[in-house]
């Protein structure tokens, strides 16, 4: 996804609003994981967003995403945020993030997600270090579970 970033968009600083970066995020995160597992699926958890840098009016920012990991219904997908100044070109990535998605069956309930096959160094690196999010990410379910 490409969007170009309006006063609209931005905060009194001139910065886009993290709210809306995050929206953008989601839904290609969402289109990822749909063309992934070929059926509908729903954002189950957001961790690691980090904001690296301010995206200004006047950028083009560029969102990318990719399926790292699918353990039974849950796929992980990694998005990265770069931000471009359309006049010098120059590129900084701004936001980066992991989404959980779940597949659903028809009936809406949970269902199996195919597995990811890793190409690039990048997408070899994020699907090896994946288990240990997921890890993470249990972990931290259960230890809101018990403190409800």
């Amino acid at each position: 996804m490409t969007q170009l970033i309006f006063p609209e968009d931005a905060n009194i600083h001139g910065t886009m609003f993290g709210g809306k970066v995050m929206e953008y995020m989601d839904k290609t995160a969402a289109i990822s994981s749909m063309r992934h597992a070929r059926i509908p699926v729903v954002t189950a958890s957001t961790d690691s967003i980090d904001f690296i840098g301010p995206i200004r009016v006047g950028d083009a920012i560029e969102i990318v995403s990719f399926v790292t990991w699918t353990h039974n219904s849950s796929m992980e997908v990694y998005v990265k945020v770069q931000s471009e100044n359309v006049y010098s070109g120059e590129k900084t990535t701004v936001v980066t993030a992991f989404f959980t998605f779940v597949g659903l069956d028809p009936s809406g309930k949970p269902t199996r997600v195919p597995p990811v096959m890793p190409e690039t160094d990048e997408e070899k690196s994020l699907h090896a270090s994946a288990p240990s999010r997921y890890e993470q990410r249990r972990q931290r379910k259960r230890d809101r579970q018990n403190n409800a």
